[in-house]
């Protein structure tokens, strides 16, 4: 049941913020400083925060209707966050770059992988 929640969840947050960015991917400059200088940069915004993004939500929606499948996207939730949160983490040290933005995204990607190893251990 656990499981359940973490991948209907997962799916919604996944796949509800890459639509948004996708479609409104100048938003990212006010959030997270991320802008784009060129159609080129616009196109590469559109395909990682949207287009990954929206991948990850599907993944876990897959998981979720598929209970065969249900352990391996918890693991590959569980990776990608653990990978996501680390990498934030130690730019984040390196680059001095502390917002609301980040620690926002530490939280989610930290509380997912955490909640994910608590699924994967039962």
């Amino acid at each position: 049941m656990a499981g359940a929640w973490f991948l209907g969840l997962s799916a919604a947050l996944w796949f509800l913020y890459g639509l948004y960015c996708f479609f409104s991917p100048a938003a990212l400059g006010a959030g997270a400083g991320v802008t784009f200088t060129s159609p080129t940069g616009l196109t590469e915004l559109r395909a990682m925060y949207g287009g990954l993004q929206m991948a990850l939500g599907f993944l876990a929606a897959i998981g979720l209707a598929r209970p065969g499948l249900r352990q391996g996207a918890i693991l590959a939730l569980g990776v990608v966050t653990a990978g996501l949160g680390s990498t934030r983490l130690l730019g984040a040290l390196i680059d001095g770059g502390w917002s609301a933005y980040t620690a926002m995204g530490l939280m989610f990607e930290w509380g997912s992988a955490l909640w994910a190893a608590s699924l994967l251990r039962r």
